[in-house]
């Protein structure tokens, strides 16, 4: 096995055409385990913590551009990110242990394609894009249409994720990201949900509703969104998100939680981000 760390990303581009057993990785929190139990055996590890681009968070001409291998940490220390976009910084945050957020990173949280990632319904509740380099050039994808199946992505073999754009929510945007995990830290999530609202007064004029971990990947909720636009949060509505929620959910039986434990979790968490979201949205953080 070799170990490379190119510091640009023409570098990296070329390394993996020309290995076809390649792995990049950022922080390696998911690689190292995989690779431990023999499920990957990279014949070339591509370090991407050395490209400058992967590794910057910058703000200008209302949009956020975080480079793929940025530590995790460096997005929930950062007050203006996190002001704006609460819910990302929510689900960032709680990957793992706070020595691994020094290592995690958004890109290595979606491309892992875990279902459960909880940096991911966020980000596409917030219709987050990725910038994805090959050795065919660049190309950029809305982050809902990375992950496949639990596992995959669509990505080819010589390409991996170099930053995200985020842009600025609108005025009067709050939002917001809840797990349901058996312990108090250091697990995966049996359920997440992530809301992203928009008010007019006391009525929500845009939303978004994201479930993580109960579907083979992150789900969009279409019929909870509806239920909530036009709405002022009543418990009519409220319950709405809660069956909609419930009802776009395709987990799976695991020792962490059982289909109908999922599905149930999926209504209660949906119907308190979307709460939380819509304080946020009104008081302006």
């Amino acid at each position: 096995m070799q170990y490379v760390a190119p510091t640009t990303v023409g570098e990296a581009c070329s390394l993996l055409a020309d290995n076809p057993g390649s792995r990049v990785f950022a922080g390696a929190t998911d690689l190292v385990p995989q690779m431990r139990t023999g499920r990957l055996e990279p014949s070339v590890m591509v370090d991407l913590k050395r490209i400058e681009r992967l590794m910057s968070v910058s703000h200008a001409d209302g949009r956020w551009t975080v480079g793929a291998a940025t530590p995790a940490s460096d997005l929930t220390h950062n007050v203006e990110f996190t002001t704006m976009h609460p819910g990302i910084s929510e689900g960032a945050g709680l990957i793992g242990s706070d020595q691994i957020q020094n290592r995690s990173s958004l890109g290595g949280n979606l491309c892992n394609g875990s279902p459960a990632a909880d940096s991911v319904p966020a980000m596409i509740a917030s219709g987050a894009r990725a910038v994805i380099a090959g050795a065919g050039g660049e190309r950029t994808v809305l982050v809902a249409d990375v992950v496949t199946g639990p596992g995959q992505t669509s990505l080819s073999a010589d390409e991996f994720i170099v930053e995200f754009e985020i842009d600025d929510p609108p005025a009067n945007t709050g939002d917001a990201y809840l797990r349901m995990i058996p312990r108090t830290e250091m697990d995966i999530a049996v359920v997440g949900a992530a809301v992203r609202l928009t008010m007019d007064g006391d009525t929500v004029s845009a939303a978004s509703v994201v479930l993580g971990a109960v579907a083979p990947t992150a789900v969009r909720v279409p019929d909870a969104e509806a239920a909530l636009i036009g709405s002022s949060l009543d418990d009519d509505t409220l319950a709405a998100v809660a069956t909609a929620a419930s009802a776009a959910c395709n987990p799976i039986d695991d020792k962490r939680g059982t289909i109908e434990y999922r599905t149930q979790v999926a209504g209660v968490l949906a119907k308190r981000a979307a709460v939380i979201a819509a304080e946020r949205a009104k008081n302006g953080a």
